[in-house]
Order: structure tokens, then sequence, then C-alpha cells
């Protein structure tokens, strides 16, 4: 059965979500799927590199409504764009990477055409979508037109349940996953930590995109406790984005400029080289104005390199550890709790030894990419397989618009 993959966000834009998308979708058989995904820069080259057929639209929006003038001229030209691939290589659905802008084009793909569509949830695009009527409204219908909806955890799979009126037979859970070859422990280095800016100093990382819900600067303000027992203490922070200005003001603020490295956007080698060399990491994610993780596929790409991990109780975070052998939750609205927790891990080898060595193998055995793959398949196979012997994809069955999707206009 040949899918349709439409996602804003792919590599090689950086995001969990996209690199989500891409390892299981690149493990489909080939010629099953058509990837139509975002326009950014370096994609020609990415494309070139790996074997999915990949075309690129103009998929970010300034704004998810459409009933504005300029949201509508945006879906508009996007669709047509989109209406020209799907007439030329007729796929037999359409999975989106998220509810909007790409399930919505879905919903009116499946108006127009019939065409059926899985739709991914990621959780923290929820509070997104509950913030405007015309918001929730657009997102309400991409969720009851959908076939199949694919969550990335328990925790996202609760907000559709109880705030969204989502049947729980409608949802499948497919955990995003890590590469756990390329992903993997090394002996610590003293070249390679020389080489980051580390020296034989205990380092805290974080990796992610500098948001207020990730936490860096609660995770700052704890230093100074954290420094009163483990004084060389340097905290790296892998990634960047709109917070970095508030967080170097921070920084300076509080006199840290040599305890806190701020590394910007890693290349992949240095982003493995930061997961197997550092003694901890650390994710005090929080939820902030309704805005929280939906999982934190950094936690599990920590603990695939055999670190024990601390985050936040917020969001899905729980679901990525096997809790209390590879790693903690803590309360992270508040500096205490994480500089206890974090001061105790560092001063105790042994334990974030032993931990680790638990967290590879936990990773290993339930987030490697090929059996998340196969959950994927199971469900399109189950989902779709019928449909697909019976039905031609865009054929004479399709051009009359079905009653369900005509209930939604």
């Amino acid at each position: 059965m040949k899918a349709l993959l439409l996602s804003e966000v792919f590599p090689p834009q950086t995001g969990g979500s996209g690199r989500w998308l891409h390892e299981l979708y690149r493990r489909r058989p080939a010629g099953s799927v058509i990837v139509v995904a975002g326009e950014y820069a370096g994609s020609e080259a990415f494309d070139r590199e790996h074997a999915l057929t990949t075309e690129r639209l103009p998929l970010a929006f300034p704004t998810w409504g459409c009933f504005s003038r300029q949201g509508a001229r945006h879906y508009w030209r996007a669709f047509g764009r989109l209406l020209e691939v799907v007439r030329r290589e007729r796929p037999a659905a359409v999975h989106c990477g998220k509810i909007l802008p790409e399930g919505w084009l879905a919903w009116l793909l499946r108006l127009r055409l019939g065409l059926p569509y899985v739709l991914f949830v990621h959780g923290e695009e929820m509070s997104v979508a509950a913030s405007s009527r015309e918001l929730s409204w657009l997102t309400r219908r991409v969720l009851a037109g959908a076939q199949r909806i694919v969550v990335n955890s328990r925790n996202t799979e609760k907000i559709l349940t109880e705030k969204w009126n989502v049947a729980a037979e409608r949802i499948a859970v497919i955990h995003p996953g890590v590469d756990t070859q390329r992903f993997c422990p090394a002996p610590r280095d003293r070249a390679t930590r020389e080489r980051l800016g580390w020296g034989e100093r205990p380092v805290i990382i974080t990796v992610g995109r500098l948001q207020k819900r990730k936490g860096h600067e609660m995770l700052i303000r704890a230093l100074p406790k954290i420094r009163e027992r483990v004084q060389d203490v340097l905290y790296s922070i892998v990634g960047d984005g709109q917070e970095r200005k508030e967080i170097e003001r921070q920084v300076t603020a509080l006199g840290l400029t040599e305890h806190v490295q701020l590394r910007g956007e890693p290349v992949d080698q240095e982003l493995i080289e930061c997961y197997q060399q550092c003694d901890l990491f650390v994710l005090p994610n929080r939820t902030v104005d309704g805005d929280f993780e939906g999982f934190g596929l950094v936690l599990v790409e920590a603990q695939a390199c055999g670190k024990p991990v601390i985050a936040g109780d917020s969001g899905g975070t729980r679901e990525t550890m096997d809790l209390g052998k590879t790693g903690v939750i803590i309360n992270c609205d508040g500096p205490e709790q994480l500089a206890d927790s974090i001061t105790e891990q560092l001063l105790d080898r042994r334990r974030r030894e032993q931990m680790g060595t638990a967290a590879r193998d936990w990773a290993v055995e339930q987030f490697d990419w090929p059996q998340l793959a196969e959950q994927l398949s199971a469900i399109v196979d189950r989902d779709f397989g019928r449909a697909n012997n019976n039905v031609d994809a865009l054929g004479e069955a399709r051009r009359t618009v079905p009653a369900a999707a005509a209930g939604h206009r």
C-alpha cells in the first residue's frame, strides 16, 4: 500500500517529531511512501542522501488558522500543490505529521477525493489548538475525520480522550524511538572531552530547543546550590532557540559564565559525543502557560548512550524511563529539588554507572526503531490494507464525497 506522508517538520529541519517520522518511514518497504515535507535550508542535499522519494512544499505557515485572508491564501496554495502530487502518485492514504496545518490539508483532500488519513499527535500542540475558537474548530474536525490517530505517549492519549472526546479505540500509541546502533555507550575519552571544552569537569547536559518549557533557566538557578558540593560542575546546553538571549542574561547576572556552556545546534556526531561523554543528562521540563513536553525523545537518546536521566514531572516524560532504575522524575517548578537530585547523582558514581547500564538495556528493549516501525506497519496494514485491495486510491469510487466527509461541511 502506498502512503503519502505529509509533514512540515522533517529532516534536515531539527525537531523530535520530524526525526520520529523519518525513522519510522524510512523503514517502510521501498516504493511504499512518498514524502511531502516542508522547505528548509539544506533540504536538497539531505534528500539526495536517503532513499525516500521526497517533494518539498512551503508548509511553514505564519498562522495555522484559515479564516483570515492570509491564512486562506497559504492553505489554498499548499492544497493546490498537494492535489497535484496526490493525482500523480495515487496514494491509498495520507499520513499527517501533525494536526495543523497538515491535518487540515488532509481533511480537505478527504472532502474532495474521499482519501482517508492517519493523524500523528504529539501532545504539546493541543494547548495551541485550545488557545482560540478557530484553531479548536479546525482541530475537532481534523480529529473527527481521521481514520486512525497515532500518539507519542499515553499522556497524549489521555489528553485526546478526556479533553477532546476522542474514542480510545481510534487511538494507537507508538513511542518515538532511537537508533541504538548510532546512539550507544562509549568509554570516557579525554581527547573528546577536551575538544568539547569539558576537560575532566563533571558535566550535566540538556539537549533540545531553548524554550521555556524545557526548563534550562531553572537548572541555571539550581547551579549555585549544586556548586556548594560539586564546585567545578559544568552545565552544557545543546541546542538553540528563542530563549537564548534570556538564558545568556541570566547566566551573566548570576556570575555563572564559567559554569554554563551554550553549544548551539550540534552536528549529529557532536550530539552523540555529548551524550556519550557527559556525566548526567537532565531535562528540567515543566508546564508553562499550557505548553508541555509531549514525550521527551532526548531522554531516550541519552539512555541509549548509557546515561541516567532526570526529568520534570510534566507531559509524557515518565514514559521514557524505567522509574528509579534508569532515571528519576522530579518537580521542576523550582530549583531546590532539582539541585538536590543532581547533586546526589553527581556524587554517587557507582549509582550513575548502574543506572546507565540499566538505561542502555531499557532503550534497546523498548525504543529501538525497527520494532517501532513494525508497530506502525501493523496499524497501517490493518486499517488500510483491505481498502487498498478493493478500491483504487483515486478511482471512480472516490469521485463522490462520502457521507462521513460530507457531514463535516
